[in-house]
């Protein structure tokens, strides 16, 4: 997952709309959105090479999102783990997302950088309690509060132009239509402008490079934006995944959406 956009309790009807594209190089092997084979209440894509995800979702209201921290002037593990297996192992475990992200810090060297957003459904309250962590910080997991969100490879609301530009598009037609119209967000999600030079972070790539990957959908044979997501959950605790797949060319190869009703409590 190379950026994504959450708005958390911004609507009383909407407690979450999560959307994000994954940027991945096109010959590493990937199983679309789906029910996990072994373990069909948790939805998302799959790593096929590490086994891990970088979004998913799992029936109760846990979720897991994750984007690479892209800084190639700090220096990484000489063996890192697989980032994947971190939203992996929120959704098939039963910590807070506080507790995961805690434990999480404390073996926080092992990993490459990394940007994790983690959240669980308060069914009772018909709320998202969601913290965010990165290894590149030193700093104790961050609570969200309600509001707007944009997470690409800096740290949360860096407004890098790629950044800036989906979640000022992203917002606007929230605020203007509510009720979550698909097809328009997916458009505003394949969004291949890319930014001005004058405004490329410096994150240690050569210019080139740094220019391809300065949009916020990536087009290119060898490494793009290999899938987008969208997740809307409403109050009463109905929700629907959504996924686009593409192939190197940008071109869309197949789409589903998967409803998942969160629990809900009867006070």
């Amino acid at each position: 997952m190379c950026i994504a956009y959450l708005a958390l309790a911004t609507d009383p009807q909407w407690p979450l709309f999560i959307a994000a594209n994954r940027d991945e190089a096109h010959d590493r092997a990937t199983r679309p959105a789906a029910p996990w084979p072994q373990q069909p209440t948790i939805y998302g894509g799959l790593d096929l090479e590490a086994g891990g995800t970088w979004f998913g979702v799992q029936q109760q209201g846990r979720f897991a999102l994750l984007t690479n921290h892209r800084n190639l002037h700090i220096p990484s593990p000489s063996e890192p783990r697989s980032r994947g297996e971190l939203c992996k192992d929120f959704l098939q475990g039963q910590h807070s997302p506080l507790d995961y992200l805690r434990s999480v810090q404390a073996q926080a060297n092992d990993y490459a950088g990394f940007n994790l957003i983690v959240g669980e459904w308060r069914s009772d309250e018909a709320r998202f309690e969601c913290y965010y962590y990165s290894n590149q910080q030193d700093h104790a997991p961050q609570r969200l509060d309600p509001g707007y969100y944009v997470l690409s490879n800096a740290f949360l609301n860096t407004p890098w132009p790629k950044s800036q530009r989906l979640a000022d598009q992203l917002t606007a037609q929230l605020q203007a239509n509510p009720f979550h119209q698909t097809e328009v967000l997916f458009q505003i999600l394949r969004d291949p402008t890319p930014a001005p030079d004058h405004l490329l972070p410096t994150t240690g790539l050569d210019l080139e490079r740094e220019r391809l990957v300065s949009s916020p959908f990536i087009v290119n044979s060898l490494y793009g934006t290999r899938s987008s997501s969208l997740w809307t959950v409403a109050e009463n605790g109905r929700s629907i995944l959504y996924e686009c797949s593409y192939n190197p060319q940008g071109i869309e190869t197949e789409r589903h959406s998967w409803p998942i009703q969160l629990p809900t409590s009867f006070l």
